[in-house]
């Protein structure tokens, strides 16, 4: 029997995500009390709102996020965040810049590849941006030439945000290939043999958005 795994980071008012970028705002535009007038007796509705900027909590970056006039997340083909088979690299708890030769031997073709490395343990707090693990440019370099379909991370950045040519967001959306950041949960998953989803809604205009990340074992 296949089993679901969640590997999303759960949004909610006042989180945040990216140091230094706003946290999201949910409120409440019709209440259950304000509704109750509106329908048979008994019958209420409620309807949230939210103020929330779009790297909020896990989510994929189309190539709009990096290169003006290329590809949204509305753009984005459902095959290449959707059902796609699974690859996980363990980069070693606390590992820093993660290297080509992590990816040596594995066969990542078509594959969304997940970096793991336990730093979303860390995330909504102060140490989640420093020291974080990244992937380095020669292992973005290495996806692209291995023909990875999504790259992930369990981290704050896919990039080494001290480096402001953001090399692994360059050669990854250049490549057309979706970035899946602040990942969690990635100890639940194998090495290989899962689905991975994480599917943003079809939004016109929007570089990132958040997702609901899961696999399928």
């Amino acid at each position: 029997m296949s089993r679901l795994v969640d590997l999303s980071h759960v949004v909610h008012d006042g989180l945040v995500t990216y140091k230094g970028l706003p946290a999201p705002k949910l409120s409440e535009y019709l209440g259950y009390a304000d509704s109750s007038g509106r329908y048979a007796p008994g019958t209420t509705f409620h309807i949230g709102r939210i103020d929330m900027i779009a790297n909020t909590g896990t989510y994929v970056d189309a190539p709009a996020h990096r290169f003006e006039g290329r590809p949204d997340v509305s753009a984005l083909p459902l095959a290449s965040v959707a059902n796609l088979p699974g690859v996980v690299i363990d980069a070693g708890v606390d590992a820093r810049a993660i290297t080509a030769a992590a990816l040596a031997g594995r066969d990542l073709r078509g594959c969304a590849v997940l970096f793991r490395t336990g730093w979303s343990r860390h995330f909504a707090t102060d140490a989640y941006a420093l020291g974080h693990p990244f992937v380095a440019e020669d292992a973005a370099q290495a996806l692209v030439e291995a023909g990875a379909a999504l790259v992930g991370i369990d981290s704050f950045n896919i990039d080494d945000t001290a480096d402001l040519r953001r090399p692994a967001h360059t050669h990854l959306l250049a490549a057309g290939i979706p970035v899946c950041e602040h990942l969690t949960g990635l100890d639940q998953l194998p090495a290989s043999g899962f689905r991975f989803f994480a599917v943003p809604p079809p939004i016109r205009g929007l570089g990132t958005f958040t997702v609901r990340a899961f696999a399928i074992l």
